[in-house]
């Protein structure tokens, strides 16, 4: 049929732009099977295995390297719980001025700045001041009074599933999970538990008992995410689906002042780069780092997860990798 004259221009322009978005879409396309294969090459670095996730928050852009594995989250899971604990503040239900009176059964492993200087009788902080510490420098006392208060790890998942968020689930404070990683089989509960205690449990467990405790653990799907699930939630957080505006704008401030891991996301970027991140660590093979990078140049923002498990290298060489890797996804995203 022959269309009328005005028409036929309307559709010549029309073809002409499917075509150069076609052309586009194959250019990313090829550019995206690149950057998977240049991820899988970095990760042979790893010592272990590499889990990544990617998105282009602006322009739906993903790239993943093993996507739907569990990897043990270690402190990243603290991001969630840092959902959860801010969801319960804007219902109204917890205010992040509230104070938290420390108890000696609250000093858990992994916790510098609360068991070395917070440790006298009589400290109180605000709820504020522990999510912050949780996060900032990942501190597993403030993390644990955090999670207690949020609810438990049961209400955290409750609000991943009610985000429409899978493949991450929250199931143990850290003194528990640390103590599953070594070992350690009959931890007293947790208002009964000391740090002193604790370190003598550690002390006691048998070296046969150590290493296969650390060969359980990958085989534990609590406290593991997957590399898509944790770029989905960081996502959500980003674009305000998952807090207030204003409790968005907190969790992200926050992130964006951690001071763990510079040698991991931030470790090869431009050091005028902001990085609102969140990192990860267990001796035991595991080095993680999940955040958002702000590209210069108004080139948008990539939310991105890297996870290393099972790994036989030191942790040194693990941050290695997820610089690189990093560095890549920076690279491939800022030029695209």
């Amino acid at each position: 049929m022959r269309l009328p004259r005005p028409i036929v221009f309307v559709a010549v322009a029309l073809a002409a732009h499917a075509v150069a978005l076609g052309a586009q879409a194959g250019r990313d396309d090829a550019g995206l099977r690149r950057l998977e294969a240049e991820l899988a090459h970095l990760a042979t670095f790893s010592g272990g295995k590499v889990g990544v996730g990617a998105v282009h928050l602006e322009t739906g852009r993903e790239v993943f390297l093993n996507r739907d594995d569990a990897f043990p989250m270690a402190s990243t899971y603290k991001v969630p719980i840092a959902v959860q604990l801010l969801t319960l503040v804007d219902s109204g239900r917890m205010r992040l001025d509230t104070m938290i009176t420390l108890k000696p059964s609250d000093l858990h492993p992994g916790s510098g700045t609360i068991s070395n200087l917070l440790d006298d009788p009589g400290v109180s902080l605000s709820l504020r001041n522990y999510l912050e510490l949780m996060l900032l420098i990942s501190d597993n006392s403030a993390t644990d009074i955090v999670l207690r208060t949020a609810g438990s790890g049961s209400a955290v998942n409750g609000r991943l599933r009610a985000l429409g968020v899978s493949g991450i689930s929250v199931d143990r404070p850290t003194v528990r999970l640390i103590a599953d990683a070594i070992g350690i089989a009959n931890l007293p509960p947790e208002n009964e538990l000391t740090i002193q205690r604790f370190n003598q449990l550690a002390e006691a467990v048998p070296e046969a008992a150590q290493k296969a405790a650390a060969q359980q653990l990958y085989r534990d799907r609590r406290d593991t995410a997957t590399p898509e699930g944790m770029t989905r939630l960081l996502a959500k957080i980003w674009r305000g689906e998952a807090l207030s505006r204003a409790n968005t704008d907190l969790l992200l401030d926050i992130m964006r002042r951690c001071e763990t891991g510079p040698m991991r996301i931030k470790g090869l970027l431009p050091t005028d780069v902001v990085v609102m991140h969140k990192t990860g660590t267990l001796n035991l093979g595991v080095a993680n780092d999940v955040g958002i990078i702000t590209l210069p140049n108004n080139a948008g923002h990539v939310a991105l997860a890297i996870f290393v498990k099972e790994s036989t290298l030191d942790t040194p060489a693990q941050e290695k990798v997820i610089a690189n890797v990093a560095r890549a996804l920076y690279d491939y995203f800022l030029l695209r």
